[in-house]
């Protein structure tokens, strides 16, 4: 009888649920972390479930090595089967309940290359975040001596360095020492932020999805290498629109009967992606807008901006971008513009 095996995960003790018929636990069980390879090898092929959290695509690959079909299951969707209390016997039960329901769809089990690229995309978007919060602090420090820095990374910093090393400034000299290690801490976390975009290109240039994902407008070897780490296979999205949903890209509804109301973005699935698809966009409307380069791409996106305003524009030129994605990676070819005749 084929049994489906719910596992709770932890950092050291594990809770696990078999269940042989729906709705209905037959076996409880908690082992070490040690111990659970070892579980897995004597049970015979079942399926196995998972919360897609810290550790799961380890925990999913070595146990598929032993012949069981594992689905990771999104855990704000597995939440909403707890009943009572939450415990690890409460978890592995959500589970279970959660696995009943075909429309929560598994979230795919990441290969060892896909989590590399993956951990490179988090190390790169901390160092911005710190980065950015070092030179916000010292902005709002130097503002209480009225010093303005103005915005942007590298004017900001270079501004930073120049009014910090101005004697003849306002700034107190008791200040300086510990305003100059920030601007060396800003200065290291830029040469990271550019080590690891190094890095991420380098591996761009083994694959060639990569390449084909770069040829699109909007989208550089940073998105590029992030679709195919945060993505994986693009064929199990049916269309290109369900791929621009699953990045939350597509309207909110609120419709009963004949009425149909639609609001903001849903902004569902990952915010990383989500961020650099409407920064590609926003450089792709632009460019398009000082430089006059003329394609449809840019031309429907100007003029969506003229009717519906910049930012509205921006999401929406993203969400295109996302079908257009879809499309390339679908069918493995290059992205290729429809140029329009330049007017008077």
């Amino acid at each position: 009888m084929h049994a489906t095996i719910a596992v709770d995960l932890a950092k050291n003790v594990f809770e696990i649920a078999v269940s042989h018929h729906p709705g209905r636990v037959a076996t409880r069980k908690r082992v070490s972390r040690s111990r659970l390879p070892a579980f897995f090898v004597q049970q015979p092929a079942a399926t196995v479930l998972l919360e897609a959290c810290g550790s799961s695509h380890y925990w999913a690959r070595q146990i598929q090595a032993h012949g069981h079909q594992v689905r990771l299951l999104p855990p704000h969707q597995v939440a909403r089967y707890r009943t009572g209390n939450k415990t690890d016997r409460a978890d592995a039960r959500a589970l279970l309940e959660a696995h009943r329901n075909e429309e929560i769809q598994p979230v795919p089990v990441k290969s060892v290359e896909q989590q590399t690229l993956t951990a490179l995309h988090r190390l790169r978007s901390r160092y911005v975040a710190t980065r950015t919060s070092r030179i916000n602090t010292l902005r709002g420090v130097l503002r209480e001596f009225g010093l303005i820095i103005p915005r942007g990374g590298p004017r900001a910093v270079l501004r930073l360095e120049a009014v910090i090393g101005d004697t003849e400034s306002d700034l107190p000299a008791l200040l300086r020492p510990g305003l100059t290690e920030t601007c060396l801490e800003i200065r290291a976390l830029t040469e990271r932020v550019e080590a690891i975009g190094r890095q991420l290109e380098a591996s761009g240039h083994l694959m060639p999805v990569v390449a084909r994902l770069s040829s699109i407008p909007g989208v550089g070897v940073l998105t590029a290498t992030a679709l195919v780490a945060l993505v994986g296979d693009v064929r199990r999205f049916r269309s290109g629109r369900r791929f621009a949903s699953s990045l939350g890209l597509v309207p909110r509804e609120f419709s009963s009967g004949e009425t149909q109301r639609r609001g903001r973005i849903t902004k569902r699935g990952d915010s990383y992606l989500r961020m650099l698809l409407i920064h590609g966009a926003r450089s792709v409307l632009v460019s398009a807008s000082r430089y006059l380069k003329r394609d449809g791409l840019r031309d429907w996106a100007l003029a969506l901006s003229c009717r519906r305003g910049h930012n509205t524009a921006t999401v929406a030129l993203a969400n295109h971008l996302a079908r257009i994605i879809w499309r390339v990676w679908r069918e493995d070819r290059d992205f290729m513009e429809r140029r329009v005749a330049a007017t008077a």
